[in-house]
């Protein structure tokens, strides 16, 4: 986890990105910001850092493997070793990420580069870059009060729950590409694709959150796609089997890929259809998954939300479907009507 309580924000530099692509701006600062008193400080800490955890950091890549070759992995070793020069090089990301913000859909916004220190990261104290994007602009109020008379006025400004992108490098781990964490709030897959993969350049870290998390997106990819392309079955088998899947990782403490292939899919002709399936994935994407793992809750709660369990029927009826497929069988009755007869023994 990441504990912000004693962390310190040392240097902050601000700058406007417009879209390139659009026509917009790349509006600078020259000089830091002045982070005049303590409540400011608190106020950027509560708006920069809470939305981040240690589950599911990246590292720095590039196309190639030599991560020394990225510009933003360049650009925080210097802001590390030569923190005098930290206004030089954090004007340099704004260039970097205006340069590549060339898709039209990409929005502008405010740029914040900090330096902090003394971060708490799974025990450990660090250093750190943070690399804050807010996109979406909030309307304000302001009601003053002069000798008795009250103005109301409105403005404006950025809202400072929470921040749309962000990333923070961790002074950690420097020889292997530093370790990231990153936040994204886009809804556009080509919006989040940007940030990670143009912007910053980074790839998960093979710990056992990512490993976690790949290999249920690969079996949640192949029932729900090859799976009832090459078997035929239901609906409600399709959906067991997913359960099965997800069963399998709320269950066990440790990953087995035969295991897993044994329990959940059963079938010699399924296994090896979804190894044919695993294998194509793996290649087509930059993802190292080891056969054998320690599986991350934190991942299966979160992957969870993305296993549909739900039996949609016509606009009428949902039903959901966690566990025993036998006590739900599909028919036809003679006038064509198609229907579902389920089996229970207690409302709850």
């Amino acid at each position: 986890m990441i504990n912000y309580k004693d962390a310190s924000l040392d240097k902050v530099s601000a700058h406007f990105i417009g879209n390139k692509a659009n026509g917009d701006e790349l509006l600078l600062s020259k000089i830091v910001l002045n982070l005049y008193d303590d409540k400011l400080k608190d106020i950027l800490k509560k708006f920069f850092l809470p939305q981040f955890a240690t589950e599911g950091l990246y590292a720095f890549d590039y196309p190639g493997g030599d991560f020394k070759q990225n510009l933003i992995y360049n650009l925080a070793e210097k802001l590390f070793d030569r923190r005098n020069d930290f206004q030089e090089y954090a004007i340099k990301i704004a260039k970097h990420l205006f340069e590549v913000t060339s898709q039209p859909e990409i929005k502008p916004g405010d740029l914040f580069i900090a330096q902090i220190s003394d971060l708490c990261i799974d025990d450990e104290i660090v250093d750190a870059i943070g690399i804050f994007k807010s996109e979406n602009k909030k309307t304000f109020l302001k009601l003053d009060n002069d000798l008795g008379d009250f103005s109301l006025y409105y403005d404006h400004g950025i809202g400072i729950e929470k921040i749309d992108k962000g990333c923070l490098i961790f002074e950690t781990e420097k020889d292997s590409g530093y370790r990231v964490c990153i936040v994204d709030k886009a809804t556009k897959a080509a919006d989040a694709f940007f940030w990670k993969e143009i912007f910053l350049q980074v790839k998960p870290c093979s710990d056992e959150y990512h490993q976690t998390k790949e290999f249920l997106d690969i079996a949640k990819d192949y029932v729900t796609t090859t799976l009832t392309e090459e078997f035929e079955m239901n609906k409600t088998e399709q959906i067991d089997i997913l359960n099965r899947s997800l069963d399998y990782f709320k269950t066990h403490d440790n990953f087995d890929k035969t295991d897993f292939e044994t329990e959940v899919f059963k079938e010699p002709d399924m296994i090896k259809s979804f190894q044919k399936f695993d294998e194509t994935y793996r290649e087509s994407k930059p993802v190292i998954i080891e056969e054998n793992f320690a599986i991350s809750p934190k991942a299966v709660r979160k992957q969870a939300k993305i296993f549909k369990s739900v039996l949609k029927l016509d606009n009428n009826f949902d039903i959901y479907i966690h566990g025993n497929k036998n006590l739900i069988q599909q028919g036809v009755e003679k006038d064509g009507r198609r229907y579902y007869k389920i089996y229970y023994e207690r409302e709850v």
